[in-house]
């Protein structure tokens, strides 16, 4: 979601006007969130990054929602445990929230010992929407497809390598799954960053990336990248012509990336309604559908305990797998 650019790292922003302009009461009957005051939204990631760029696209819609400010608070480090332990640690009265990626259900795996018990120290409110990877390659490389790119990679095992923004990040861990789902061997790549490991794709230095469906979409369209597949069971509407992952030949490689909005554990159950209400209703907003679709994702409908809860269990079996560390 990084090729979406919005302005100012931290604050009210817009959130703040749009409160101001919206109507006195909130669309539904709710008393307001820990006595009226501001709700501070904590990102786990730098400005302009995806959850970034989600938490400041809903701030306005949750503001109207609410009927009372809601300011976005970026505290970036450590794959977003910074903020995860400031909000584990909050009052829980839903004054703070946490709104986090896709790396929530895999720290608890990749780190030895984090702050706070990722099962029992939040209270899951929402799972915003969900993007799914994409495998591309850069137009020069031998492979038109991913039964091409299965056919060089058995009959050569560690030659074909793949990029990644650093060991344990989302496109590591959708590398490790692809090999043990096709059973194939590759050669990891790790980077700095999806950025350097994106232009060294096209580049040619580099032949396979999973990139993110929102921040390669551009280059797809430019012809810079060749699509070959999506992580997704269903096709992604940005790019209807790419197979899924099962329609090329690897069956139950599904791997998506995903804000949750989360609050400190022990909110109360009344408090807790209400903001799952407020999201829910912010998410439905037309602009932001319109905004989530052109990037290739698509809304989260299901229970957002449970989708954690699973990919908590998905990420701690491939991490041990694969023996994938931070290092």
């Amino acid at each position: 979601m990084s090729t979406l650019k919005l302005s100012s790292r931290r604050g009210v922003l817009a959130a703040g006007a749009a409160w101001m302009a919206a109507p006195l009461a909130p669309a539904f009957a709710a008393g307001p969130v820990a006595g009226g005051k501001p709700v501070t939204l904590v990102v786990s990631y730098p400005a302009g990054g995806g959850a970034d760029v989600m938490a400041r696209l809903i701030a306005p819609r949750l503001a109207e929602a609410l009927g009372q400010p809601v300011v976005v608070d970026n505290k970036p480090g450590a794959s977003g445990t910074i903020a995860a332990t400031q909000v584990a640690r909050a009052t829980p009265d839903g004054s703070t929230l946490l709104l986090d990626a896709s790396s929530f259900a895999v720290n608890p795996a990749l780190f030895n010992k984090l702050p706070y018990d990722s099962d029992t120290a939040f209270t899951p409110l929402a799972v915003l929407a969900q993007f799914p990877n994409v495998l591309v390659c850069p137009p020069s490389f031998d492979a038109k497809s991913l039964a091409d790119v299965l056919r060089l990679a058995r009959a050569k095992p560690k030659t074909l390598a793949y990029a990644s923004s650093g060991n344990g990040s989302a496109q590591h861990l959708a590398g490790a799954l692809f090999e043990q789902l096709a059973k194939v061997e590759l050669t990891h790549v790790p980077y700095r960053g999806g950025g350097p490991a994106l232009n060294d794709v096209i580049g040619g230095q580099v032949p396979l990336f999973f990139a993110n469906v929102a921040s390669s979409l551009g280059h797809i369209q430019a012809g810079r990248l060749r699509p070959l597949a999506v992580t997704a069971t269903v096709r992604c509407r940005a790019l209807p012509e790419v197979p899924t992952m099962a329609e090329a030949g690897v069956k139950g490689h599904e791997v998506l990336e995903w804000n949750p909005v989360l609050a400190p554990a022990g909110l109360p159950a009344d408090v807790r309604a209400t903001l799952a209400r407020a999201l829910k209703q912010a998410m439905e907003d037309a602009e932001v559908l319109g905004r989530v679709r052109a990037l290739g994702g698509d809304v989260f409908a299901g229970d957002a305990a449970a989708f954690l809860k699973a990919q908590r269990a998905l990420w701690a079996r491939v991490v041990k797998e694969r023996g994938i560390t931070r290092e």
